[in-house]
């Protein structure tokens, strides 16, 4: 049985106030970053990870690397953040400033329409979706389809990847991404493909679990 175990990379020196980051500004962790992977890393000490993937991202690479301790980590580029254009690196604020009609536009439906230069939902779903069917036939085929042990797989990428990864997962439009799922750094969110019928299949067991990182007596859901 497949686990996914799905998280998005820590903070970057760009994610105060939040930029879009997507493949073409390819910054490393910052130091808040790094202690966030650390304390990912400690919740998931014991568990044994079959496989460990990331993004070829820098900081997704480095998270994953800070979990995985030594262990081998698979690069693959189906992973990467989605092409966010020309509103790489900019704020949510300068986007409404200077580009307002084209975000709202893109906003209605984010799946059919592209970034200004860049990528659309569905073409990240389209690469998630091999990288889904991928992983699930090479665990058919290393540990049968019938197999009841449980095989988790951590994988490092980013906030709308992951997003539209999860709406292809469980079947959802991916229109609906962006009002469906959140991912907070270092998040846990996992996804258990149980019955081996294809990409689309997922059971959600785990959503955007952020304990490791939250303070002492916060609200466990903000």
């Amino acid at each position: 049985m497949l686990t996914l175990v799905l998280t998005r990379h820590g903070l970057t020196p760009r994610s105060k106030p939040e930029q879009h980051l997507g493949q073409k500004i390819d910054i490393e962790l910052s130091d808040e970053g790094r202690a966030q992977a650390e304390a990912l890393a400690r919740r998931l000490t014991g568990i044994e990870l079959w496989k460990i993937v990331s993004s070829p991202l820098v900081r997704a690479r480095q998270t994953a690397e800070i979990v995985a301790g030594g262990r081998t980590i698979d690069i693959d580029a189906r992973l990467a953040e989605m092409d966010y254009g020309r509103w790489e690196g900019m704020t949510y604020e300068q986007i409404e400033e200077l580009d307002a009609q084209e975000r709202s536009s893109w906003e209605e439906d984010p799946a059919t329409r592209a970034c200004p230069g860049g990528e659309s939902g569905n073409d990240v779903s389209r690469r998630v979706r091999a990288f889904l069917g991928e992983l699930l036939e090479d665990h058919v085929a290393r540990h049968g389809s019938s197999d009841a042990t449980e095989w988790p797989v951590l994988a490092v990428a980013h906030s709308s990847t992951n997003r539209i990864l999860m709406c292809v997962a469980l079947d959802l439009p991916v229109r609906e991404f962006r009002q469906r799922f959140s991912q907070g750094q270092v998040n846990l969110t996992v996804l258990r493909f149980e019955h081996g019928d294809g990409p689309a299949d997922a059971r959600l067991v785990l959503a955007n679990d952020l304990a490791h990182v939250r303070p002492a007596g916060a609200t466990p859901w903000e």
